[in-house]
């Protein structure tokens, strides 16, 4: 028996690269390198050869073999491209285009609910204050006086981006609160300050009451003679305007945070009567936010005499807060991207929140 290897390896090349798609190309693999493939049949026949013409025709199909699948993933790779592109064509859009009356597109709530947010604080006299999203660890911790030892600041809770070879402060984190907005604000403001700080922030968790990435706004007000009093006639206001309902309930219980002293967790009034929750009135207590007066310490590291300064500070979650207004059951849902869900809880994207004309369209 005489074997023309380079024949045969021609031959099964030649029809691979012939292959119109992926379907013929794997048919042409069966019939090359399958049980009852050529290569295969060929090899079943070297038994009748002697040794040294076995072992030169085993070497020579053992190198049409390798030229073979060489040559199918060759023309896969060419062929998985164009399928790629053709599919890539069929679905592109134009968005070019103007939208179909049946498609508008809808406002998220963690949108709106910040418009919303800076509406009211607007009408208070706040202005709003941004940073970056990646800070250092100084001000993202030192400068609020957060300890070394702090659980905040270990690897399970936030996510480090440098190591920090200058230095611990020098360490780089996905910022874990808009708190670093305010220490900047701080350093190159000179009092008085009343401003709000809206943004992402992150931390190491992901259940269905958090995740990884989530929404923050906190406030900051310093001046020569803020006190505690002008903090919950604040959180007052807003939390009636917010929710759209006249005097509601709210409860200062004693809480601890490095950077406020004192410290409060700040409880809203609701309802549970028929198992709808209800803000306003009633006989339970929901927690919405945490706020304090600013720490000297805070104020003194930021470039703020704490001798002649003082102010107030709060935070809430903004996811925390639409779901409580919008009856939003899962915090999840927020980032799932699902078109269903957005033309459900979505917001008319020209209706702008005011004080005036009402926060909700």
């Amino acid at each position: 028996m005489t074997i023309d290897a380079d024949a045969l390896a021609r031959e099964l090349t030649e029809r691979i690269e012939a292959a119109g798609d992926l379907k013929a190309l794997d048919a042409l693999r069966v019939a090359a390198l399958g049980k009852k493939g050529r290569i295969t049949a060929e090899m079943k026949q070297l038994g009748a050869l002697d040794a040294e013409a076995r072992k030169a025709a085993g070497q020579a199909l053992n190198a049409v073999k390798q030229q073979v699948t060489e040559a199918i993933e060759r023309r896969r790779a060419v062929l998985e491209d164009a399928a790629l592109e053709a599919q890539l064509a069929a679905e592109s859009v134009d968005v070019s285009l103007p939208v179909r009356p049946e498609r508008q597109g809808k406002l998220h709530p963690i949108s709106q609910t910040m418009d919303e947010i800076i509406a009211i604080f607007g009408q208070m006299g706040f202005a709003v204050a941004e940073g970056p999203d990646i800070e250092d660890d100084y001000k993202n911790f030192t400068a609020l006086n957060i300890p070394p030892e702090h659980p905040a600041r270990q690897m399970h809770d936030t996510f480090y981006l440098s190591d920090g070879a200058g230095g611990a402060d020098m360490a780089t984190v996905l910022r874990t609160h808009t708190s670093p907005v305010q220490v900047r604000t701080m350093e190159t403001v000179t009092p008085p300050i009343r401003v709000i700080a809206p943004g992402r922030t992150y931390r190491s968790d992901s259940d269905m009451t958090h995740t990884p990435m989530f929404h923050q706004v906190e406030g900051l007000v310093i001046d020569k003679t803020t006190h505690f009093g002008h903090l919950k006639g604040c959180l007052q206001d807003f939390c009636s305007a917010y929710f759209e309902v006249e005097d509601v309930p709210l409860r200062f219980r004693p809480s601890y945070f490095p950077f406020t002293e004192p410290s409060a967790e700040v409880d809203i009034g609701c309802s549970r009567e028929g198992g709808e929750l209800r803000i306003g009135a009633g006989d339970d207590w929901l927690e919405i936010l945490g706020c304090g007066m600013v720490h000297p310490r805070v104020l003194a590291m930021s470039g703020v005499d704490p001798d002649e300064y003082q102010g107030f500070a709060f935070g809430m979650g903004i996811e925390r807060i639409a779901m409580l207004k919008y009856g939003i059951p899962d915090l999840r849902t927020f980032f799932d991207a699902d078109v269903r869900w957005l033309d459900h809880y979505g917001f008319a994207p020209i209706e702008v929140p005011t004080l005036i004309r009402g926060l909700t369209p």
